[in-house]
C-alpha cells in the first residue's frame, strides 16, 4: 500500500468513527430542533463562517430541496443589512463547531433582542452560541482528521450529517414524495427519473384512437397521421378496449382492409396511471417486451398514451 493510500484510509477511518460517535450521542436537542421546525411559520435561516458556512449552505440547499424552506444567510453580510432577512417567524440555525466564531455575534443579538428561536449545532455545551441558544443540537469533541486539530475535517462530516438527519427526519414526518421532490428538482437526471407517465405522455389531440367498427382503411390513416406507429380501439362510450401495433397488422395482412379495427386489435392491453413514475413504465414495458403504455386515469378513461421513445429521449431508463 502506497503512502497516499495509507493517509486516504486513515483519514476515512477517523471520520467514519466521528459518525459512529454522534450517531451514538446524538439525542434530545435533535428530537426538540425537528419538532420546532415541523411547527415553524416561516423559514429556517442556516449560518455559519469559514467550512461551517460552507456545510450550513448545504444543508440549507438539502432543506429547501426536501420541503423545508431553507435560505443562508451569511453572518458577515447579516450584520450589514441582511439581517432585514430574517423574520419573527422564522427559525435561526447557526453552525460554529467552538460556538465561539465572532462573526455570529450580531446574528445571535438579533435572534435573542426579537425572540427568533435559535438552534446552535456546536460541539462545545458551554460556549457562547450553545449558552445562548434555545435547542442545542452538539457533535462530540473529537480530533480533526488531519492529526493536529487544525483543519476541519470530522468536525464538518459530522455537522454536515447532522444536516442531512434533520432534512431526511423532516422529509418522512412531512412524508415528502418522489412526487413532491421532482418539484424541487425538475432538471438533470434526477428529474428524469422522478418524471411521471403524465409528463411524457402524449395527450389530446395527439392521442391516435378509433372505435371497434371503424374500418381498417380509416384506421391505418389514424395511425398514419398521428405518427405513433399504434392506435388505440375503444368502444362506445369511449372506454378502451384494445390496441393494434405494427404486429397486429402483420398477423392479419390476408384481407386486411376487409376488417374493422375491433377484428384485429389486442384486446385488454396493458395500461398505467398518469400519476406513476415514468422510470415505473419503462420497468413494465420491459417486462411485458412491448414499446408503449396507455395511461388511463382513476375512472378508466383515456388520459394519454406513453412511448418508450419518448422516456428514452428524457433520459428515463
Amino acid at each position: 500500500m502506497t503512502r497516499h493510500l495509507e493517509i486516504a484510509r486513515r483519514v476515512i477511518l477517523e471520520e467514519a468513527a466521528g459518525l459512529q460517535a454522534l450517531s451514538e450521542s446524538i439525542g434530545k436537542g435533535f428530537d426538540d430542533a425537528v419538532e420546532l421546525i415541523l411547527n415553524a411559520k416561516g423559514r429556517i435561516i442556516v449560518s455559519g463562517i469559514g467550512k461551517s458556512g460552507h456545510i450550513a449552505r448545504k444543508i440549507a440547499a438539502t432543506l429547501a430541496s426536501t420541503g423545508t424552506p431553507a435560505q443562508f444567510v451569511h453572518p458577515a453580510e447579516a450584520s450589514h443589512g441582511d439581517l432585514g432577512m430574517v423574520t419573527s417567524d422564522d427559525i435561526v440555525l447557526a453552525l460554529s463547531n467552538s460556538g465561539e466564531a465572532p462573526e455570529l455575534a450580531n446574528l445571535v443579538a438579533y435572534t435573542r433582542r426579537y425572540s427568533i428561536p435559535l438552534i446552535a449545532l456546536s460541539s462545545r455545551e458551554g460556549s457562547t452560541l450553545a449558552t445562548q441558544a434555545d435547542i442545542r443540537i452538539n457533535i462530540p469533541q473529537l480530533g480533526e482528521a488531519c492529526g493536529h486539530g487544525v483543519v476541519p475535517t470530522t468536525s464538518t462530516t459530522m455537522s454536515l450529517a447532522v444536516g442531512d438527519a434533520l432534512a431526511i427526519a423532516l422529509m418522512e414526518a412531512r412524508q415528502f414524495t418522489p412526487s413532491d421532490f421532482r418539484a424541487f428538482h425538475p432538471g438533470g437526471k434526477l428529474g428524469a427519473q422522478l418524471a411521471r407517465v403524465a409528463d411524457l405522455m402524449h395527450a389530446g389531440d395527439a392521442l391516435p384512437l378509433v372505435q371497434r367498427h371503424t374500418p381498417m382503411s380509416d384506421t391505418l390513416l389514424m395511425m398514419s397521421q398521428k405518427g405513433l406507429g399504434v392506435v388505440g380501439v375503444t368502444d362506445a362510450d369511449g372506454y378502451l378496449s384494445g390496441i393494434i401495433t405494427d404486429g397486429d397488422l402483420r398477423r392479419h395482412m390476408n384481407g386486411l382492409l376487409e376488417m374493422n379495427a375491433g377484428d384485429v386489435m389486442t384486446p385488454n392491453p396493458k395500461t398505467t396511471a398518469p400519476n406513476v413514475l415514468a422510470a415505473e413504465a419503462v420497468g413494465l414495458m420491459n417486462e411485458k417486451n412491448i414499446t408503449c403504455l396507455f395511461a388511463l386515469n382513476a375512472d378508466k378513461t383515456i388520459a394519454g398514451i406513453l412511448k418508450i421513445h419518448d422516456c428514452l429521449r428524457a433520459g428515463v431508463v
